[in-house]
């Protein structure tokens, strides 16, 4: 584990999150729904941020797991690291992450996160966390925006009166995969546990818009793919 255990992990506010993520994040965005964060520090300095909050379509995520109260589960929803941190980082700060969520939020359950192969990667962090896979899509929810040439969620054209003319624009290639964490043993997830194998049979193994195989990961270490979910 190394230096990893001298990170510090612990709420920080949203202005301060929300600076740190436009910054190291490869969207250069935040998710408004993130209400609760946490910074990683390491010499005294802030390194990474991962922020939580309330899924956009709770009413969708809700039944993944069998007798889901309404604000019972949460969704990592950001995740950004500089090049700072040494080996092991981003496994640790998620493990103590979920310690503080456990202890001073007992009412959540579990944990969702996606994980976006077309610009990032294909979830190393998340396997390596302890989450297991529940979904592989081949994206049909980010497009390139033919006027700014950014890329733009299919919520944010939506939002922007966009929505009728995302229909035609430019899809990114790529998958997005769904990650769920139990945090509660006891819970039962309601839909297929899919193996982690599945993710070359279908070609979804992506890192930084690139096609990478599980055998290319695994000779890769964890700790050198910088993660920013």
């Amino acid at each position: 584990m190394g230096r990893a255990k001298e990170i510090i992990v612990k709420v920080i506010p949203s202005k301060i999150a929300n600076e740190f993520v436009k910054k190291h994040h490869y969207s250069g965005k935040v998710v408004p729904n993130s209400t609760l964060h946490f910074g990683c520090f390491l010499d005294e300095k802030l390194h990474g941020v991962m922020s939580y909050g309330g899924s956009m379509r709770k009413d969708l995520i809700q039944p993944l797991v069998a007798d889901t109260g309404w604000h019972e589960f949460i969704e990592l929803n950001r995740m950004a690291f500089d090049d700072y941190l040494p080996k092991n980082s981003e496994s640790r700060c998620i493990a103590v992450s979920i310690k503080l969520i456990k202890k001073n939020a007992p009412q959540i359950k579990w944990i969702i996160s996606f994980a976006d192969s077309t610009q990032c990667g294909d979830g190393t962090i998340y396997r390596a966390s302890g989450f297991v896979l529940t979904g592989i899509k081949e994206n049909s929810q980010l497009a390139i925006n033919p006027i700014n040439k950014k890329v733009e969620h299919k919520i944010t054209a939506f939002h922007n009166g966009n929505e009728y003319d995302f229909k035609n624009w430019e899809k990114v290639k790529g998958h997005q995969l769904k990650y769920i964490y139990l945090i509660d043993k006891k819970c039962k997830i309601t839909v297929p546990i899919i193996p982690f194998s599945k993710i070359d049979e279908l070609g979804a193994g992506m890192y930084k818009g690139k096609k990478v195989s599980l055998q290319e990961r695994k000779s890769t270490s964890v700790d050198s793919v910088k993660v920013a979910h």
